[in-house]
């Protein structure tokens, strides 16, 4: 078949084939739910920890978040405890510390719940398969860091790299195929020494220093006293993310090497310039893209990814889609979920 015969093949499929179909979650008696209701659904949340945990561990535990002090052992442990029940009855059977690495996009590596139990008797050793997650497993994992950019810093065969669960952004488990989910563990990527490996580390870093330096200007205009407690204790960096992208035809991209090789037009016509795309700007959205959004904005809903416009760009075939404003490193977090 030649490329123009196959070109209109693609087409004419393209014409022909049904809308996707999405289902949104619905009431008992058949009533939508509501975005509210079911936003967030798959996070792991600070309202579960606070039911899982006895107050006073739960006040150590917001001391740790906002850097005040360490989280003991104890409090960890039953952090742990309760996620493994909430991720495994919504059907988590791994767990992973999601990271990211210098690399442009995230990382992980899944370890399943599943461990072996051994009781020694007089008859012998008898092996028990248990499910299990302890305190020191949802705080620290040593992935090998070898393969992963470093800046020259160590050599290969010393590459150690340690996974650090990141307190401010919460848990969350991503559905898989069969039934299947993992739970998703936020972390940093550092060196044994405390040298960062990632982005995130940078950017809590960053966002730390910038909230200091705010904190003891507030207190200069201010004018608090000498031993006085500041009015100011914390200022937040916020950031929402919009996410440009083009939406082609499976069939049509695989015809294109150009796009399959470098995700760029490199050959055809030239593209239109300055306004002359101009009903496409923010015109009807086309009902196959629709669906498109529709399907992903609703992983991202479950996923408390605030998504609040969607609308035509001013490009053939290219769209949009932004979120509400949120703390940083937050942002980050779901701005690389977005893009999953």
């Amino acid at each position: 078949m030649s490329v123009n015969a196959a070109r209109v093949e693609s087409l004419r499929d393209n014409i022909n084939r049904p809308t996707r179909k999405i289902s949104y979650p619905k009431n008992a008696d058949g009533t939508p739910v509501y975005t509210s209701e079911f936003f967030g659904e798959n996070v792991f949340h600070l309202q579960q920890i606070a039911k899982a945990l006895p107050k006073p561990a739960y006040a150590s535990f917001l001391k740790q978040m906002r850097g005040r002090q360490s989280l003991d052992r104890g409090t960890a442990d039953a952090i742990a405890h309760a996620v493994r029940i909430w991720a495994m009855d919504r059907g988590a059977t791994h767990f992973t510390h999601w990271f990211q690495p210098q690399t442009g996009t995230t990382a992980e590596k899944h370890d399943a719940f599943l461990s072996l139990k051994s009781t020694f008797t007089a008859a012998g050793e008898e092996t028990t398969a248990i499910d299990a997650f302890s305190g020191s497993q949802l705080l620290q994992a040593e992935p090998d860091a070898s393969s992963f950019p470093s800046g020259g810093m160590r050599s290969t065969f010393e590459a150690r790299g340690y996974t650090v669960w990141d307190t401010t952004s919460p848990m969350f488990i991503q559905e898989g195929p069969h039934g299947t989910s993992v739970l998703y563990i936020p972390s940093v990527f550092i060196s044994y020494n405390g040298d960062a490996l990632d982005e995130k580390t940078v950017l809590l870093r960053s966002t730390a220093q910038v909230s200091k330096a705010c904190c003891e200007l507030l207190s200069l205009i201010e004018s608090v006293p000498v031993g006085a407690q500041p009015r100011t204790n914390h200022v937040f960096t916020t950031l929402g993310t919009e996410q440009e992208y083009f939406l082609i035809d499976r069939s049509l991209y695989s015809l294109r090497p150009d796009l399959k090789t470098t995700g760029r037009t490199l050959i055809g016509n030239l593209p239109p310039k300055h306004q002359q795309m101009d009903d496409h700007y923010f015109g009807r959205v086309p009902s196959k893209v629709m669906a498109t959004m529709s399907e992903a904005e609703l992983e991202l809903f479950r996923l408390g990814v605030p998504v609040k416009t969607r609308h035509n760009e001013v490009a053939p075939q290219q769209f949009e889609l932004a979120p509400i404003f949120e703390e940083a490193s937050l942002a980050v977090d779901h701005n690389l979920l977005t893009m999953d």
